[in-house]
């Protein structure tokens, strides 16, 4: 494979990204394709075969570092809500640093009533709450967080906290980073269901 063929579409798929994040999922077209990129239709279709397809790279690229992310975290020797809050802590670092993938989380909805991506989004969902969920539900067994919540109850205020405000930087500007935000907040959740060691 040569790398101008690499080159060319991982820049078609960062215009796609950019573009999403800049209009919207429905303005995601061949034609504004083409002009983000500075090239002919002709030529992106010489990479991809339709917007569809392209869509599906740019889950993939959304997703590809999830199995690492998680398999690093899962083999350090922390307490299972601690496992919770860095996996969402290197979340909000990635959306930080890579800010338009932030769009793709924003764009869930949509990404589902679509044939093509419907699979790949769903098993990033599944994926990223199933890992939540499961530490969760260990550190309720092991008596390291009150059961007042279920574990799916906990997992949707943890990532919807963090959904909302992926949505609020869209709307306002802060000065404090995605990350700072974040692990502010998720820091003051885990600190209300931790369970304290007995002084």
């Amino acid at each position: 494979m040569d790398n101008d063929f690499v080159s060319k579409r991982d820049r078609i798929i960062a215009s796609a990204i950019e573009i999403i994040s800049e209009s919207g999922l429905s303005s995601l077209s061949t034609k504004t394709l083409a002009m983000k990129g500075n090239m002919s239709e002709e030529l992106l279709y010489r990479y991809f075969g339709s917007v569809d397809e392209i869509l599906v790279e740019v889950i993939d690229t959304f997703t590809k570092f999830d199995d690492g992310i998680i398999a690093t975290i899962e083999a350090k020797d922390m307490s299972h809500l601690d496992k919770v809050l860095e996996l969402l802590t290197t979340l909000c670092t990635y959306y930080e640093n890579y800010y338009e993938l932030a769009a793709i989380i924003l764009n869930y909805e949509e990404l589902l009533h679509n044939v093509n991506t419907r699979e790949a989004v769903a098993a990033c969902i599944n994926r990223r709450t199933g890992f939540i969920r499961k530490e969760l539900g260990l550190a309720m067994e092991e008596g390291e967080i009150i059961d007042k919540f279920t574990p799916e109850e906990l997992s949707n205020l943890f990532l919807g906290g963090m959904v909302r405000d992926l949505l609020n930087r869209r709307i306002v500007y802060d000065r404090k980073s995605h990350s700072q935000v974040g692990k502010a907040t998720m820091s003051k959740l885990a600190g209300l269901i931790r369970i304290k060691p007995d002084a």
